[in-house]
């Protein structure tokens, strides 16, 4: 394909937010890009346009189906001025094979790159300051074919918008309380589970709705099937500290591959600390926190980055992690992860990509 990309610059700026004042996901900046999709051509007519509403067909796949997928990832600004971003390669990757378990036809990886690079320095003065903030980029796919046939659609629109934000949490890197989810269930290993696709998260929204009316951040679920084995904490894989080992559950075609989980476990490894990928049942995990072996606990992910748990609630018990402080190894990680994000310490794993005009 024609990997040109028009570009047609905005005469209106947007007011910016206070960077104290960005929230999450809620300040978007001028620009964003567009390219369409259809079967007889393939990936076309690629652009970045002022930041607008779109327009689709009522009958549009995606309202009908959930055909759709999407990434998140963020861009950062180092001391030294260059802007970075973090592993954008395992995004596209997993896009693509977001996109094949939808029947979206895949990305091309060198155009979705370059659609990155090009929109971040163009709206590059909407990197807000701040420890805490970033850029975040969301790359994402939808079906437009107008028809209510039940089939793959035969036309899409990739789209990458960008939004100023702060801490994911209001609570930043103190650390959070946890529902443990025993009624409903997210994903099951030959679904979606594994997809970064919309569905996912709808089906999580009510659970998480009532966990928040108790109190509560976010939602740790339980598999599918047996609803006992521990799988993904809200939209971000999860970790344990059980003595002198660190548990992860392992991908089991249920669970996101997540690229700060992948990060977090080369550390790991570096600093040559005990990990284990498998299987952990909720009562295994209640059991290590009755006999004072489930030291710390966090969740990972592009937003939060890390995400220390303070408490786990399962059936009635309040199961307190280290006080309600954050862990040791939690802030080692958070702080290793983020000072290589941000150019504030070396990066010996090759995974931080500077953005150049």
């Amino acid at each position: 394909m024609d990997r040109t990309i028009a570009v047609h610059k905005s005469t209106e700026k947007k007011t910016k937010t206070a960077a104290d004042q960005l929230g999450f996901g809620k300040v978007f900046t001028d620009h964003m890009f567009i390219m369409e999709y259809n079967a007889a051509i393939g990936w076309h007519q690629p652009r970045i346009v002022p930041y607008q509403p779109i327009t689709l067909d009522p009958a549009a796949k995606v309202f009908h189906y959930g055909q759709t997928v999407f990434e998140g990832m963020k861009a950062y600004e180092a001391p030294d001025g260059r802007i970075l971003t973090f592993r954008p390669d395992q995004n596209i990757k997993r896009l693509n094979l977001s996109n094949d378990r939808l029947s979206i036809p895949p990305v091309d990886e060198e155009m979705y790159l370059e659609a990155v690079r090009q929109l971040v320095l163009i709206d590059r003065d909407w990197m807000p300051s701040g420890i805490e903030n970033s850029l975040y980029i969301r790359p994402f796919v939808i079906a437009t074919e107008a028809t209510l046939g039940v089939s793959p659609s035969l036309e899409y629109k990739f789209m990458v918008i960008l939004s100023a934000v702060g801490s994911y949490y209001e609570e930043g890197i103190h650390p959070v309380k946890i529902y443990v989810e025993s009624e409903y269930v997210r994903a099951v290993a030959g679904g979606v589970g594994a997809a970064k696709t919309a569905g996912n998260y709808a089906a999580g929204l009510k659970a998480q709705q009532e966990a928040g009316s108790e109190g509560y951040s976010q939602v740790m679920w339980l598999d599918g099937v047996h609803h006992k084995y521990i799988e993904e904490v809200g939209s971000m894989n999860v970790f344990f500290r059980i003595g002198d080992t660190v548990v992860t559950p392992a991908l089991n075609g249920s669970i996101l591959a997540g690229v700060t989980r992948n990060s977090v476990l080369h550390l790991l490894n570096d600093w040559n600390v005990k990990v284990e990928e498998r299987a952990i049942s909720i009562d295994e995990l209640a059991a290590a926190w009755e006999s004072g072996e489930l030291i710390e606990a966090f969740g990972t992910g592009t937003a939060a980055v890390i995400s220390p748990i303070g408490e786990l609630g399962w059936q009635g018990r309040k199961m307190v992690l280290g006080d309600g402080r954050t862990g040791e190894l939690s802030r080692k990680i958070y702080e290793t992860l983020t000072g290589i994000q941000r150019g504030t310490l070396p990066d010996s794993f090759g995974w931080t990509v500077e953005l150049r005009d």
